[in-house]
């Protein structure tokens, strides 16, 4: 009993200090442990203060009260009047998203699919949706820019592609689909995780979940197909698509082994008090121009006895890291998120697939002075004891399936969930999510046996 309640307690602060110093980015944290770690705080640094230090007296405690007392029509109004602007945005938005209503559509390509990646980035540019919000709308009905989910689901190593939206985007996605590959077929699914409880269960449904982020900063761009030549459209046996690694990956799940890939994407701009945030951000452009003027300024070159400044004498490589970033914020920019889960039934989980998944986004990565993919957080831990007793693994997975089947991470319950947004154009989210031609000889891709046409116009009714 001693031995419980002492393990309870030490989790419990644990998690207090955990949950408000390391995570302050998931809003699933509770308020009232915030709270209850301030006001410990404040309570430890007042008792070393007043017993260590003899010149401070009960008077002088007195006084700071007082002064919080006479002060607190000043600062009063404004703590709580900023927890009730937030408690009521997390309400108001939460209502617009459950109303809004979700469907998600799989996509089963034909055998032959001839188009390079460019289509699927047409595909994207026609997504690219901002939304213009007022201040009606944004603190009254809680509206919140769409986004979109594009998943890529090996289940026993056969594997199928997933869009999810709101409803109401799905009449765009479907036209755009077939305006750019007329001879795919789009149907309603229902969720393939909705096999997985919601409370997780470690001895006969393991788990493993991560984030992918970026290497560097998101102005750096990718390796992309247009690295690959894909963009000039040469034979299928003459293609070299990055995306077969991934595919190689997830047809070589075994029965019981399930990998899921979810890109989670938000047309990406700067923010200001009407998007219900209270300092303006700018977008990725203004952060470009500084990581230039930065590339510019580091390629100056100082000569010893002159006091005229030095002009800028770029290498090679920095003016190519120079151009590829000007391509790349020139075209339209995503919010997005990358995170993979390998999930899989006690008797055929495998610490390679663990590790594959790790691998799956290597390709995208450059070695010179350009952007990649590095592994995020996890749900596992490197330590014992980090993890005491299993509990923070247990509940990271927890969240994690829960954020996983809600498409969460913009907004709440999970947003920001253990991760920042990186930023990623029309190219890149076309580079690691299209829809492979033949190149692709994986046999365990689900493709459709025949074209899909309209019959002709000329028949008898």
């Amino acid at each position: 009993m001693i031995k419980d309640w002492f393990y309870g307690g030490l989790e419990l602060f644990y998690n207090i200090i955990q949950g408000t110093l390391l995570e302050s980015n998931n809003e699933k944290v509770s308020q009232i442990q915030r709270w209850l770690f301030i006001f410990s705080i404040f309570g430890m640094l007042s008792a070393f203060i007043f017993f260590t230090t003899p010149v401070i007296t009960f008077f002088n405690f007195s006084l700071v009260f007082k002064i919080l007392n006479v002060t607190a029509p000043i600062w009063a109004p404004l703590a709580l009047g900023a927890m009730f602007i937030g408690g009521w945005m997390r309400y108001i938005r939460t209502d617009y998203i459950n109303k809004a209503g979700s469907v998600l559509l799989e996509v089963r390509i034909p055998k032959e699919t001839m188009k390079s990646p460019l289509a699927m980035e047409l595909f994207f540019t026609s997504l690219f949706q901002t939304g213009s919000a007022t201040y009606i709308q944004t603190y009254w009905n809680g509206n919140v820019r769409p986004w979109f989910s594009f998943e890529i689901v090996s289940t026993g190593g056969q594997i199928k592609f997933y869009i999810w939206s709101f409803k109401k985007f799905r009449n765009l996605i479907e036209s755009q689909i077939y305006a750019q590959y007329p001879n795919v077929e789009i149907h309603e699914s229902e969720d393939y995780m909705s096999w997985v409880p919601h409370e997780p269960d470690p001895v006969n449904i393991p788990m493993w979940a991560t984030y992918f982020k970026f290497s560097k900063a998101s102005v750096y761009p990718i390796k992309t197909y247009v690295d690959y030549g894909l963009h000039e459209d040469p034979k299928e046996e003459f293609k070299i698509d990055p995306m077969t690694s991934v595919l190689e990956y997830l047809g070589s799940m075994r029965k019981g082994e399930n990998v899921w890939i979810q890109i989670l994407i938000q047309a990406h701009r700067g923010v200001k008090l009407k998007d219900g945030v209270l300092f303006a951000k700018g977008d990725w452009k203004e952060k470009a121009r500084h990581e230039i003027e930065k590339i510019r300024e580091e390629s100056v070159m100082e000569k010893e006895g002159s006091e005229f400044p030095g002009m800028p004498n770029p290498t090679k490589g920095q003016q190519n890291t120079i151009a590829a970033i000007e391509k790349s914020v020139s075209k339209f920019p995503f919010d997005a998120c990358i995170r993979g889960c390998y999930i899989a039934t006690k008797e055929t989980f495998n610490n390679i697939g663990i590790t594959g998944l790790i691998g799956s986004f290597r390709q995208y990565s450059s070695n010179d002075d350009l952007n990649g993919f590095k592994l995020g957080w996890f749900t596992d831990y490197d330590y014992p004891w980090q993890d005491f007793r299993r509990i923070r693994r247990t509940r990271a997975e927890k969240e994690m399936m829960e954020a996983f089947k809600l498409r969460s991470f913009f907004q709440p319950p999970f947003k920001n969930f253990e991760q920042v947004p990186i930023i990623l154009n029309t190219e890149e989210l076309a580079t690691i999510f299209h829809f492979p031609g033949s190149v692709a000889a994986t046999p365990s891709l689900e493709r459709i046996a025949s074209k899909r046409s309209q019959a002709p116009s000329n028949l008898p009714i």
